[in-house]
């Protein structure tokens, strides 16, 4: 990853009139994730240059995951800034465009953060309102809504998108509708946040529904709304496919499944699921000849490794890293098939100890091992990571990163930097 310097710090005009009005401005940091975007990011400063109020102080950071050469690109323009811009390459696309955001996050010292896309869709005038409305508000967050009365959903190209942006709103505050009150609009990657409202280190970000992460993770206070017109791409085309649908359908499981209950409903609900590979295998392996009792333990591998595979894409993808696959698909495993060993002895338990009906005593018996199951592969398959000692920074860089001093060729009342790799 590396970090090119701030360009472009030069001298403000005196505010106009007609410029937005900022109760109390604290400086905002305008986080732009990019990728592939060369083509729209020279428009894109100019516009900001024109809404930005002198009186707000400004900052442009581009996190940029490009294969092209948008970050030159932005270098260039960026001489033409009145506010500082800076580019953070990530040689590691990681989490997409919400994993930019997180980085975007980490980097900013501002009070107030924007969150914009670069195609211009989300209009740069709008920045300093976002700012107002909060301030005016004492708002943590505030959204800039499609669906707020004043905002449009103009530029989402066919009703295909249309439908699916529509049905993914439903969907997502129907399931957090404690998380998203007050907010509209939860697919918007147009918002500003507060700073101190922010816990990067909490966020897991899965694609690019950003705004989400943050309102069910970190829990703004107060959120506002101001309404938008999403307009049409300035250039380019949209990255939107059906890989990114499926990550954020992913994303839903995993937002909701971060408390230990749904966790365990959701991993009961898996374990339901297994049932149909099974049943399948099953069936060929006996109508290939085979006896019916190995046929049964063949056929209970195949649920077992859907089940995990299941688990390991929407339970625990945080929690992969500290153990390699063919260790946890083997402890995962041992764990299924106990399961079967056990259940036996505590239906006879139940029925000969405590005098239960058999079907009474089966119900208990499947509720204590699925129980015990999901505990075992909490913590002998999925331990969470332990928290590694933190290694010895190099000087004025973060560890095992060299850094190296470089000037801008910009004006002298632009600022120096560093470029970290």
């Amino acid at each position: 990853m590396s970090i090119l310097p701030p360009i472009g710090a030069g001298e403000r005009g005196e505010p106009e009139l007609e410029a937005t009005v900022v109760a109390e401005p604290g400086a905002v940091t305008v986080i732009i994730p990019t990728f592939n975007e060369s083509a729209n990011v020279r428009e894109l400063l100019r516009q900001l240059t024109d809404a930005v109020p002198a009186r707000l102080p400004c900052e442009v950071l581009f996190v940029d995951d490009s294969t092209d050469d948008t970050p030159e690109v932005i270098a260039s323009a960026a001489q033409d800034c009145p506010f500082p811009v800076s580019v953070i390459h990530r040689e590691r696309p990681e989490g997409g465009l919400g994993g930019a955001v997180v980085e975007g996050l980490k980097a900013a010292g501002s009070d107030w953060i924007v969150v914009m896309d670069a195609d211009l869709q989300h209009p740069p005038a709008l920045v300093p309102d976002l700012v107002a409305a909060g301030e005016r508000a004492s708002a943590d967050l505030v959204v800039a809504s499609r669906y707020a009365d004043g905002g449009s959903r103009a530029g989402l190209a066919g009703g295909y998108r249309v439908a699916v942006s529509r049905a993914a709103t439903w969907l997502t505050k129907g399931i957090f509708p404690a998380g998203l009150r007050g907010i509209s609009d939860p697919m918007s990657g147009f918002f500003a946040i507060r700073r101190s409202a922010v816990t990067p280190e909490a966020l897991r970000p899965l694609g690019y529904k950003i705004l989400l992460e943050l309102a069910v993770r970190c829990r703004p206070e107060r959120p506002a709304e101001v309404p938008f017109v999403f307009r049409d791409r300035f250039a380019g085309e949209s990255k939107s496919t059906a890989k990114e649908g499926l990550r954020f359908l992913r994303h839903l499981v995993e937002l909701r499944t971060a408390a230990p209950l749904p966790r365990m409903i959701a991993f009961g609900l898996i374990g339901l699921t297994g049932f149909v590979p099974n049943l399948l295998a099953l069936h060929g392996l006996t109508a290939a000849g085979v006896h019916y009792l190995p046929a049964e333990v063949v056929a209970n591998q195949f649920g077992v490794l859907w089940n995990f595979l299941l688990i390991e894409v929407l339970l625990f993808r945080d929690r992969r890293a500290h153990r390699h696959w063919a260790d946890r698909i083997g402890r995962f495993a041992l764990l299924a098939n106990a399961d079967l060993l056990l259940r036996i002895p505590l239906i006879a338990l139940f029925v000969g100890r405590l005098g239960m009906g058999v079907l009474t005593a089966t119900a208990c018996a499947l509720l204590a091992t699925f129980v015990l199951r999901f505990v075992g592969t909490e913590a002998l398959v999925y331990l969470p990571k332990r928290k590694r000692k933190r290694q010895r920074q190099r000087p004025g860089g973060r560890a095992g990163r060299a850094q190296a001093h470089v000037t801008s060729d910009a004006p002298a009342a632009r600022t120096e930097g560093s470029v970290r790799r």
